[in-house]
């Protein structure tokens, strides 16, 4: 005990801290001519002594103006929507302002820095080889040149201190991928990466290493600018960088420019393994994209690993990190993935996964260009990516990282001016902690504003708040779904898809609009008439029933295992703190004072929460553009648009009963949605599309296939043969677009053909089984395509192998992109084959089920040996045994395009982006 402080014993306590709440014995209420007294019990007078309380109906009223001292002007409701649409409109700002990009000039003061201009030059190059597939001349041969070219030359510039050792590793492998709850085979032949070791200082003693990844290949259509080119150009900047500098690195740094991510994440399993180098890899780094531009996201690492995130913390200079992208990109609902996932489950290794994901819209189309993308993209990647590479390199934790696997952070950044993370253990104390103090402290606080007497009106209050908020929410909910399904019966789904600012409108004001109103009715049919509180103090007790709902969801997360729940906890926080001062000062009953306090407070909040709904939308508005038909997306995006609301305005929706009159703002919020409504339901600004006449391209998206289909029986002979054009339903309005491109033809549905009766999977060319099942195909019929390659499938022998088992030897020709699909027979399955080690599980389609493989070929290969072992149900059967269906489809194929092929694509739109394939179908029985 400090001999400086004096020790109260705990009676003594309870009493001095019971003087503190009850210290008057008469309480002064209410302002204006008119003085109500309220009678207390004095200190010492027992319960039986008690005085009677002299009760008076809203004590805070002006009698001789009739009105409440505490109320404010009405205007000040309209004030409040602006004040949420400023600080929105700061967040935006703060969520795509980027520092300026260095120039060649500037290295004669910046030696050591990232030079944004080098890095373009890099991009300017690999964007202008234009769109770069795996296995084409543009992504296996340019591409790999250029790159090879361009280390060559940071090789003869770099200092004599550092160590650079290149490989091109041509790779062939394969993995059962799962995605969207679909398993399929990934088979690659001869993908091709280009592998770079800058050697550190502990390269004697062991090769623990750090590992650099991007991939250069891009989807058919697309030139790949930001997915990924431009990720690749920085590390070439910053393998420039580092080369030059006179001190070795503690540990190695490897560079992988991996040549087949899109066909999906082969190059980089082909690397991790089979490459000599993998085993070496002990943290990596992933560069991606899912937009074009803008800043680039933590938002996946780990799994585990801490440190990770201390590095990112130490080192980064321009953070834009968020737990809750991670745990939501790992639910699954978006629809990617990168090759953070084969360093994670495959290899093991922890590390870190970047992406822009600013203007969606671009992304896997033509306008992911060089010309959307600036000095500053460059530049504060670069500088970022730079310094954690430096961090984590000359780092103790990559000598044995395993010692630092010790649980989950919780990480975020606010608004990109700090960065704030700590362990999941210590964020469930702070969630609870802030949650317990945001509903007590302002209960304490407003029973000692009324001297203890009235409890309960406070709790009374508290739980008429909870209960508005809460139906609030389900309400709004509900009108903004309604209102979702009207848009989409009108034909008028996505009217805010490039006109984004339409959703505040059609969405966030009925939603604000209904939080209102159920809060008003709430007061009206909970709400006490005769309550002594003044309405100051009754507003702060609606706001702490806010604090319960939010409260209760905070920690609802937190105890599932979910780290999102700091979105709320900082909200609350927020609310804790306005409340916290507001009793310190004493200000809860003052007619102005403590709404200042809070409205300032709620600024921040305003800050934090608009944040995440610009994140929000500028992530799932183009997603929108690329799920299918079959999800309404306009119920997606009034759900967000509901929660941003509710979760931008909850702490402001309780203040309207501060206002004299609630007609004004009830009027401007539904003027506002009648306008908005007006605006997507009746005019050109609810056209969800855009070309790129403003330099801002929202645009649908098609694929079209041109395709031929033959069937040959089980004894080898050609049963029929057709072809068309297959187009693919990628959003809510592409039918309509796909029926005025066939005009005067009538597309079908790939249903309803006529093959679906009679051939696997309706002999759709598939290509991606984990996408285009999904969607809704359309079948044109028309003159066959030119196709003057393909793979073909031949039963080189039938062996067999015991009274159950055949053995199929089959010869797999041709190296270009494909796909089999495996139907066994009825009465058969699939047990065994030389193509992976196990066997994906079947899927189902048109009620049949099949084994899917994709087959991805770098440079060319020679034929493939293939075998199944078949077994079926019956002895010596001799029949036959399985449907083989094979696709090769041919990426940037325009040359060999036909002039029908051609007229319908000119009827494509501008406003729409196709990608065209040419694709041949064979069905085999075996």
């Amino acid at each position: 005990m400090s001999p400086n402080r004096f020790h109260v014993c705990s009676p003594c306590s309870f009493f001095i801290y019971s003087a503190f709440l009850f210290p008057l014995r008469v309480e002064i209420v209410g302002a204006g001519p008119l003085l109500v007294y309220t009678i207390l019990q004095p200190t010492g007078v027992s319960s039986r002594q008690k005085q009677p309380k002299v009760k008076v109906l809203d004590p805070d009223i002006d009698y001789s103006k009739a009105k409440s001292v505490h109320s404010i002007s009405s205007w000040w409701g309209i004030g409040g929507i602006f004040i949420v649409l400023f600080v929105g409109n700061i967040t935006n700002y703060t969520n795509s302002h980027l520092p300026d990009g260095l120039r060649n000039a500037h290295l004669t003061h910046f030696p050591s820095a990232f030079i944004a201009e080098r890095a373009w030059k890099d991009l300017k190059i690999m964007n202008d080889f234009g769109p770069k597939p795996t296995g084409t001349y543009t992504n296996e041969v340019l591409a790999v040149d250029f790159l090879n070219r361009e280390i060559t030359y940071i090789d003869q510039l770099k200092n004599r201190n550092q160590r650079l050792i290149v490989q091109n590793q041509i790779v062939s492998g394969g993995y059962v991928g799962v995605y969207m709850n679909k398993s399929a085979a990934n088979v690659y032949r001869n993908v091709q990466n280009v592998v770079v070791k800058l050697v550190g200082r502990s390269e004697t003693a062991n090769r623990h290493a750090l590992l650099l990844n991007c991939h250069f290949d891009s989807v058919a259509g697309s030139p790949g600018a930001s997915d990924d080119t431009g990720s690749c150009a920085v590390m070439l900047e910053i393998l420039r960088v580092l080369s030059r500098q006179s001190e070795v690195n503690r540990y190695s740094i490897i560079f992988l420019f991996n040549g087949a991510e899109e066909t999906p994440l082969q190059a980089s399993h082909g690397f991790i393994t089979k490459h000599p180098w993998a085993a070496d890899v002990r943290a990596f780094i992933n560069l991606e994209s899912a937009g074009s531009g803008g800043k680039e996201m933590l938002f996946q690492s780990g799994p585990k690993h801490p440190w990770l995130i201390e590095a990112y913390a130490k080192a980064v200079p321009y953070p834009y990190a968020q737990a809750a992208a991670e745990e939501i990109f790992q639910s699954g609902v978006i629809p990617s993935d990168t090759d953070f996932r084969v360093f994670r489950d495959v290899g093991r290794i922890p590390g870190m996964d970047f992406a822009h994901t600013a203007n969606g819209y671009r992304y896997h189309t033509r306008y992911d260009s060089i010309d959307y993308i600036s000095l500053s993209v460059l530049q504060r990647t670069g500088d970022n990516i730079l310094a954690l590479t430096k961090t984590i390199a000359n780092g103790d934790e990559l000598s044995g990282t395993e010692r630092y696997a010790q649980g989950y952070m919780v990480f975020y950044d606010f608004l990109g001016f700090f960065f704030v993370s700590y362990s999941a253990d210590v964020g469930l104390m702070i969630n609870l902690s802030v949650v317990l103090l945001s509903i007590i402290i302002p209960f304490l606080s407003l029973a000692r504003s009324t001297s203890g007497t009235h409890g309960k009106q406070i709790r009374s209050e508290t739980m008429t708040g909870f209960l508005a908020t809460f139906l609030g929410a389900g309400a709004s909910g509900v009108l903004c779904f309604f209102i979702g399904l009207q848009l989409d019966a009108l034909g008028r789904s996505m009217s805010w898809y490039s006109s984004t600012n339409l959703i505040l409108g059609v969405y966030c004001c009925p939603a604000l609009l209904c939080q209102c109103l159920v809060h008003l009715l709430c007061n009206r049919l909970f709400g006490s008439k005769t309550t002594p509180l003044s309405l100051a103090l009754k507003v702060q007790a609606r706001l702490n029933g806010v604090n319960l709902f939010w409260g209760m969801i905070t920690l609802g997360i937190t105890f599932t295992g979910y780290r999102l729940a700091y979105i709320f906890m900082v909200l609350i926080l927020c609310s804790l703190c306005s409340s916290t001062l507001i009793s310190m000062l004493g200000l809860q009953n003052t007619v102005n004072k403590w709404l200042i306090i809070h409205v300032l407070f709620q600024i921040a909040a305003l800050a934090w929460s608009t944040q995440f709904y610009h994140i929000l939308m500028n992530m799932f508005v183009p997603i929108t553009g690329r799920i299918g038909s079959s999800i309404n997306p306009d119920v997606i995006i009034g759900a967000l648009a509901t929660f941003a609301t509710l979760f931008s305005c909850s702490y402001l929706t309780p203040l309207l009963f501060l206002l004299k009159k609630t007609d004004k703002l009830i009027g401007e919020l539904v003027a506002i949605t009648l306008i908005a409504m007006v605006l997507a339901s009746s005019t050109h600004v609810g056209f969800p599309y855009r070309d790129d006449a403003f330099k801002a391209p929202a645009v649908q998206r098609h694929y079209i296939t041109h395709t031929v289909r033959k069937f040959y029986d089980y004894n080898g002979g050609e049963r029929y043969t057709d072809s068309g054009f297959l187009l693919q339903e990628l959003d809510r309005n592409a039918k309509k677009t796909i029926e005025g491109i066939a005009i005067p033809d009538v597309v079908t549905p790939m249903r309803e053909i006529a093959a679906c009766e009679k051939e696997l999977f309706c002999a759709i060319p598939f290509y991606s089984i984990w996408h285009q099942v999904l969607f809704e195909n359309y079948w044109l019929p028309g003159p066959a395509p030119v196709v003057r390659q393909m793979v073909t499938i031949n039963l080189r022998e039938k062996e067999l192998l015991n009274e159950h088992e055949h053995r199929l030897h089959l010869v797999l020709k041709g190296s270009f992109q494909s796909s089999i699909i495996i139907g066994p027979k009825a009465g058969a399955s699939l047990k065994r084959w030389s193509l992976l080690s196990e066997i994906p599980a079947p899927i189902e389609f048109n009620g049949q089920r099949g084994h899917f493989v994709l087959l991805t070929a770098g440079i060319e290969s020679d034929p493939m040996n293939v075998t199944l072992d078949i077994r079926h149900e019956l002895k010596q059967y001799d029949g036959p045994l399985v449907d083989l269906l094979v696709t090769t489809t041919h990426w940037e194929y325009q040359k060999e395009h036909t002039p029908v092929f051609n007229r319908l694509l000119a009827r494509v739109p501008s406003w729409a982006h196709v990608v065209p394939s040419v694709a041949a179908v064979n069905g085999y029985t075996f």
